[in-house]
């Protein structure tokens, strides 16, 4: 399994922003919650303090997802190895069962637009795609079928 997340500079300092709240403000309004929750007395039928313990518990979730993220992190650089898909290259594929060309660009966490056709690193098919050259062969299961494409150009 790949441990590396790939990332673009500006989107990793977003995350880390939104883990610095949460750690700091985000820990404060819920223990707040809870701290009133538990002012109404008895917590066995207290609807106030299941719904406080269930944010803090989304909160920790995230807090370890954002942690996670942080620490696998590469910073996305300018592809300078044209003859392999990375992510910030853009590509045409070619989907061998309709011949139908396609041209998308690679990119890292939290950055993937289909309207742009860009699409992340951490995809099923940016996952297969990746340290590919022109002329590889790959092959991407969807919930319907498998599909194959063949890699016919790398743009830049």
């Amino acid at each position: 399994m790949n441990d590396k997340i790939y990332i673009s500079k500006e989107q990793l300092e977003n995350l880390k922003k939104e883990l610095e709240y949460l750690k700091s403000e985000g820990r404060k309004m819920t223990a707040e919650k809870l701290k009133t929750a538990l002012s109404f007395g008895d917590i066995s039928e207290n609807a106030e303090y299941d719904e406080a313990t269930a944010l803090k518990e989304r909160l920790e979730k995230r807090i370890l997802e954002l942690e996670h993220i942080i620490r696998s992190a590469k910073i996305i650089k300018d592809v300078k190895n044209k003859d392999r898909i990375f992510p910030g290259s853009t590509f045409e594929l070619l989907d061998l069962s309709t011949n139908k060309k396609y041209t998308f660009t690679l990119v890292g966490f939290g950055d993937a637009d289909p309207q742009k056709k860009q699409i992340s690193a951490e995809s099923p098919l940016g996952k297969e795609l990746l340290n590919k050259k022109v002329g590889d062969i790959i092959k991407v299961k969807t919930p319907k079928k498998e599909i194959n494409y063949k890699i016919t150009k790398i743009i830049k």
